[in-house]
């Protein structure tokens, strides 16, 4: 089964850990980690979107504390990032391509191609007035996330501890919302993951785009504040758009935990709420993988078969399923990109 990801944070390991050689540590393996090409091949994944993320100084400090050194800059660190993705893709010998559009996706899967396509998760470091959001269109992302757990000058993202409600702060800023704006302008995706209640109902009645969750689960079966409500749900359906099901342990558990014996049934379980109130044609995957703790039973990227199996046990068929990889992710992209 060929899959397409929503979201995962191979950007962040390899500009954290393999900064001086990502691209061979990309191809040849990564010891720690969810994800290399070599798991990709493995498991049918043939593409995503991959996260631009800038996470804060105090984890660097924690997690890398030899880059701790250099001073914190941001938007720095996020050309850096899309460098690292640019440079997998020029130096893959054919076997990865920077994607602008679904048709060069729908191209990738064809041709056994890894499809990389550039996400910006959190948009702190970017001004008010749009050129940055431009300079990054230009040099090809085409996915952005206006916030992380956050507050920047856009406004506030979801924040809380479980159980809890994702009404966890103000809405969209002005600024914010201009952002959405000069999104919609770009044809850009508008990820709402990480949004608060109040800045998605902004986001719902100011763009003009499909709403896409791109790595979000039922709050209903699992009460983390980061999952989407029932009227949530409905309204992303109501806007054409889809759900990316995160495969975070603590946003799959009814308990909230963190515990890696979590069964794939939990994923299945979400899916099926998911499908209750959006339909199978706007459900997809949105791993999440190199950015959380995964069930035991998936372990890393190699192991989508066995989420797929589980699927199967569940009496899905080839069709779902197929909706499920990647052809509703084409759809929304499509539609969002306009090509």
């Amino acid at each position: 089964m060929l899959t397409f990801d929503g979201h995962n944070d191979l950007l962040l390991n390899l500009w954290l850990n393999h900064r001086d050689a990502p691209v061979d540590a990309f191809f040849n393996g990564i010891e720690r980690g969810q994800l290399d090409f070599p798991r990709m091949r493995q498991g049918g994944f043939f593409g995503g979107l991959f996260a631009l993320f800038v996470p804060p100084q105090a984890y660097i400090a924690q997690a890398a504390p030899h880059l701790a050194e250099a001073p914190y800059q941001p938007l720095e660190i996020m050309w850096q990032q899309l460098a690292i993705l640019t440079q997998i893709a020029e130096q893959s010998q054919g076997r990865a391509r920077l994607c602008r559009s679904a048709a060069e996706i729908a191209a990738c899967r064809d041709a056994g191609v890894l499809a990389l396509v550039a996400h910006i998760e959190g948009a702190d470091a970017l001004d008010e007035e749009g050129e940055q959001l431009q300079a990054f269109y230009a040099a090809g992302v085409r996915s952005i996330g206006p916030f992380w757990n956050l507050p920047n000058r856009f406004g506030v993202g979801v924040t809380g501890a479980f159980p809890g409600s994702p009404d966890s702060g103000p809405g969209l800023t002005d600024a914010g919302k201009t952002l959405i704006k000069q999104a919609n302008a770009l044809n850009m995706l508008i990820d709402v993951s990480h949004m608060n209640e109040k800045a998605f109902w902004d986001t719902a009645a100011l763009s003009s785009s499909p709403l896409v969750a791109t790595h979000s689960n039922a709050h209903a079966l699992c009460a983390q504040p980061r999952n989407l409500t029932d009227a949530q749900l409905a309204a992303i359906r109501d806007s054409g758009g889809m759900v990316g099901i995160n495969f975070g342990n603590a946003f799959l558990r009814a308990d909230g935990k963190r515990d890696s014996d979590t069964p794939l049934s939990d994923i299945v379980r979400h899916y099926e709420r998911l499908v209750m109130i959006m339909g199978s044609d706007r459900v997809g995957l949105g791993s999440d993988f190199d950015g959380i703790s995964v069930p035991d039973a998936l372990k890393d990227v190699a192991g989508l078969p066995c989420l797929f199996a589980a699927f199967r046990d569940a009496g899905y068929d080839q069709d779902r399923l197929e909706k499920l990889a990647s052809d509703n992710w084409l759809r929304v992209l499509r539609q969002v990109w306009q090509g």
